[in-house]
């Protein structure tokens, strides 16, 4: 479980009367939506640690602010407040400033994922393959009429198969298009990919 320092107690205890309540609730929200949360003084200010340092509160003369330690990996940039003070959440002065509770508890959930994964964002999930491509009518037809030609198309990969039918789809007349399947299949035939004058 979590542990909260004697030193963040006085810490808010001695910030200004209109931090107190920022800090407070700051310190609640983030114990709250990570439990196991450690406190700190760090850099003169409090920093809650959570498989590495999490987000960090500080009070000015003037104003308070509230960061995570991954900033725009956890928040995504504000213009409106970008620069204007430490954190992400720009000068703050009163608590209604800050996200409704539920925005900063995912914030802080989100922060811990990260450091559980080692600071990385979630990976993306991994792109559908394309369907295998199908031959056109007249190239299954050509292909029908030379057994090497099949047997070399058959035993090929769907990227190759591809580079093949994109090729043919891409010609423009029906005599360029009638060409390049007389060759796709002469290449075919002599088990070259589409591509094999760059191969080396």
């Amino acid at each position: 479980m979590g542990a909260r320092d004697p030193r963040v107690d006085a810490y808010i205890k001695d910030a200004a009367p209109f931090a107190r309540p920022i800090l407070s609730h700051l310190r609640t929200v983030v114990h709250a939506a990570c439990p196991e949360v450690q406190e700190a003084i760090k850099w003169g200010m409090p920093m809650f640690v959570h498989r590495g340092n999490l987000c960090f509160m500080a009070a000015f003369k003037q104003h308070a602010g509230f960061g995570f330690w991954k900033g725009s990996k956890v928040v995504e940039s504000r213009d409106d407040q970008s620069g204007s003070a430490m954190g992400q959440f720009g000068r703050l002065t009163k608590v209604s400033q800050l996200p409704p509770r539920r925005v900063l508890t995912a914030y802080v959930r989100k922060a811990a994922s990260l450091n559980a994964s080692g600071g990385k964002a979630a990976p993306k999930p991994a792109k559908k393959p394309k369907p295998a491509p199908r031959a056109p009518a007249e190239l299954r037809a050509a292909l029908s009429r030379n057994a090497k030609a099949r047997t070399t198309w058959e035993a090929f990969g769907p990227g190759h198969r591809r580079a093949y039918v994109e090729w043919i789809a891409e010609a423009k007349r029906p005599e360029t298009r009638a060409r390049r399947i007389a060759t796709t299949v002469e290449w075919l035939a002599a088990g070259k990919p589409h591509n094999w004058k760059y191969a080396r």
